[in-house]
């Protein structure tokens, strides 16, 4: 029986989006009506940490509203031909809860919590609220688990080693803007196909060839799946 192709899939905002979850790059750079520097930064949590809190509790509670997609179950019954790895910018659980098994997320996860003074103090939520009070046994004020503009991110080596060992790799969702995830395209190896799907032609020059794949998440990845299916 011969080894599975390594599928490697980097995600962002446009598969989520499908889902009912907003983005907030293609509305002037608000989200919810909120500057994202004001809600997204570690600025923020000092000036205003009440707003920061409510503004990811109810990112949590409009979460429990959201199911994923049709994009986000083909990619999790690709699992039976390829091995997927998926890196995704996106801070939501629908990978998971569409049977993805090996997703990293570069960006945090809404439905974990940290402490406000040690980030390697994380805990899962089995709630939507995280209130004023609620520590870690540091005694530290939790706060989002959520890798905010201007700090490190810490599944970034991680992912750029998986990306290298790519046998395909796929770019979905995501305009490729945000650095350091946007950078992982250029750790994956030169005879590597790599294929974007987004309704709108990238203008990233990707020094090499690419398939663009000028379609939603949903209807990309049906025309992915053929694809590679095809060719495996």
């Amino acid at each position: 029986m011969s080894k599975k192709k390594h599928l490697v899939v980097l995600s962002g905002a446009g598969i989520s989006a499908e889902s009912g979850i907003k983005t907030f790059r293609d509305s002037g750079g608000l989200w919810e009506g909120h500057d994202v520097m004001e809600v997204a930064s570690p600025e923020g949590w000092r000036i205003n940490r009440p707003l920061v809190q409510d503004f990811y509790n109810q990112r949590r509670k409009q979460l429990l509203d959201c199911e994923p997609n049709e994009a986000h179950v083909i990619l999790a019954d690709l699992e039976k031909d390829f091995d997927v790895s998926i890196i995704t910018q996106n801070v939501d659980d629908l990978h998971e809860r569409a049977g993805s098994s090996q997703v990293i997320h570069l960006h945090g996860e809404l439905k974990k919590a940290q402490s406000s003074l040690d980030p390697s103090l994380v805990y899962d939520l089995d709630h939507w609220e995280i209130k004023d009070g609620d520590k870690c046994e540091k005694g530290s004020q939790l706060r989002p688990h959520i890798v905010w503009f201007g700090e490190q991110v810490p599944k970034m080596e991680e992912a750029a080693t998986i990306a290298a060992k790519a046998d395909i790799f796929v770019v979905i969702g995501t305009s490729l803007q945000v650095y350091p995830a946007a950078g992982l395209v250029e750790y994956v190896a030169a005879e590597t196909k790599i294929y974007v799907i987004d309704p709108k032609r990238s203008d990233v020059n990707f020094g090499r060839k690419v398939v663009h794949i000028i379609e939603n998440a949903t209807n990309g990845m049906k025309t992915l799946e053929k694809i590679i299916k095809s060719e495996n």
